[in-house]
């Protein structure tokens, strides 16, 4: 995926730069048409040759919600004619990278076996920023087959309680 990476950073740095002033609605309509853009049989509609670019243009915009800004349009106009839709979610990770090294925090995604309510979210949150020692913004997924427990992804960091992790290291003990 090095090469995603590689297509997606001058995007996400030009998009970095002319949206410096409002990087939080930047990041709303981004991480929407990223959503919109990671879907399959869309994919596979934009790269049929019958298919124009204003045609996949006004298929995103008609499904999105927030790319009524002239910011948005021009932005998903550009990516579209470059032929550059299927790294668009690969352009919001990076923008978040970039937006996240501006205030000092990092993304952190909880999977849990179960829901978590916003108290128990928000007391996990202040554990985790304190263990990581920077200001996160969490979100959680459901893993049902971590069993119980939670396992959290930072970055490159990976901090797993689960049930699952803690099964798995008594069979490795038992068979070592």
């Amino acid at each position: 995926m090095a090469e995603l990476a590689t297509i997606a950073r001058p995007y996400a740095e030009a998009l970095f730069k002319a949206s410096s002033k409002d990087l939080a609605a930047v990041s709303v309509w981004l991480d929407e048409l990223a959503a919109i853009a990671a879907d399959a049989q869309l994919l596979q509609f934009a790269d049929s040759p019958k298919v124009t670019s204003t045609q996949v243009f006004e298929l995103i915009s008609g499904v999105a919600k927030s790319t009524r800004n002239d910011q948005a349009n021009n932005f998903l106009r550009t990516v579209i004619e470059n032929g550059r839709l299927s790294v668009l979610p690969e352009i919001a990770v990076q923008f978040r990278a970039l937006k996240n090294a501006t205030s000092g925090s990092s993304d952190a995604v909880v999977f849990s076996a179960f829901a978590i309510d916003a108290a128990a979210l928000a007391q996990v949150s202040a554990a985790l920023e304190t263990k990581f020692g920077r200001k996160l913004n969490v979100s959680v997924a459901l893993e049902p087959e971590l069993i119980g427990g939670i396992r959290v992804v930072v970055g490159d960091e990976v901090l797993d309680t689960s049930v699952k992790a803690r099964l798995e290291q008594m069979k490795v003990a038992l068979t070592a």
